[in-house]
């Protein structure tokens, strides 16, 4: 893709700066800002990433900015919060994370965003689900990451465990960014043909897989960052080029899949203006059940955010 735009990423710490050096590293956009509310350390964040550019040398620019940045930005990135710790799940970040959004979308209202939001902050759904809404923007520019980094662990467990190239397999994990993601294995292709052609793979293990990798990266390291970066930087990939690829992204849903005011992974076509449509798999019965388990529990503390935490 050539080269150009503006992306503000609003967070500086290993999942914000990772994305940034992805971004900058990979030449997708002309020019990466950092904003965090540690300025010397945001500052310090885009020296390192523009020191790393000469090998191989790259045009980006990378920089320390300001929240007054986001108001030309093509794509602004939420990446603040605090990183999960071993034995906490996603769900366990709310309280926190929903106080530092509401001080961020109150920032950032007045500035007028023109381009398109991606959010990474856990919980994932609940996360986007509020930012979109305190910020008033259609749902089609403004959005989550959701079971986009669930589905880049799917695909490396089948291509593991079947032998077949990640490239050749297309499958998706969907609902919650989180312990109860459900995956619709009766959509699951590898090299064309349908999971059922390889007897060997066991579903119960690739969704055991889908859903603990992060824990077990949390559990060895105390974050994940790489496979985040790599996710975000195809996402804005996409966006720029209005590429139209698909991506499983947290969008709020007005009917699709039988569901209404909630956010959840769902496939969707992403082009210059975002979300561009939905992808509306045919799932099996058991599959929509599992979808709208899913989707309950999200609702759930979206709600549990409203009436007890008073944030939305």
């Amino acid at each position: 893709m050539k080269s150009g735009g503006k992306i503000v990423i609003l967070g500086a710490g290993h999942v914000g700066s990772h994305c940034g050096m992805a971004l900058a590293w990979r030449g997708i956009c002309q020019e990466v800002v950092l904003v965090d509310k540690n300025e010397k350390k945001a500052a310090a964040q885009a020296m390192d990433i523009s020191d790393a550019l000469t090998f191989p040398p790259s045009a980006a620019v990378v920089r320390q900015g300001s929240y007054s940045d986001c108001a030309d930005a093509d794509i602004v990135v939420i990446a603040i919060g605090e990183p999960r710790l071993p034995g906490q799940t996603r769900l366990d970040l709310l309280e926190s994370s929903a106080r530092m959004l509401r001080e961020l979308t109150e920032t950032l209202k007045p500035i007028g965003i023109g381009g398109v939001v991606v959010t990474i902050t856990n919980p994932a759904d609940i996360a986007a689900y509020y930012v979109r809404r305190e910020l008033d923007l259609p749902r089609e520019r403004v959005f989550g990451t959701g079971t986009l980094l669930d589905t880049a662990r799917l695909v490396k467990t089948i291509s593991e465990k079947s032998g077949v190239f990640r490239g050749a397999i297309s499958a998706f994990s969907m609902g919650e960014h989180g312990d109860s993601s459900m995956i619709p294995f009766s959509q699951v292709r590898i090299g064309a043909l349908p999971l059922d052609s390889y007897p060997g793979l066991d579903k119960e293990y690739i969704l055991e897989r889908t859903r603990m990798t992060g824990m077990d990266i949390i559990n060895g390291k105390d974050s994940t960052e790489f496979g985040i970066g790599q996710a975000l930087t195809a996402l804005c990939a996409s966006i720029l080029g209005d590429e139209r690829q698909v991506f499983p992204l947290s969008v709020l849903l007005e009917g699709e899949y039988g569901q209404r005011d909630v956010n959840c992974g769902v496939p969707c076509v992403v082009g210059r203006n975002g979300i561009e449509s939905i992808v509306e798999l045919p799932l099996t019965s058991e599959e929509q059940a599992q979808l709208d388990a899913s989707c309950d529990i999200i609702r759930r503390h979206i709600e549990k955010a409203c009436n007890q935490h008073k944030v939305i």
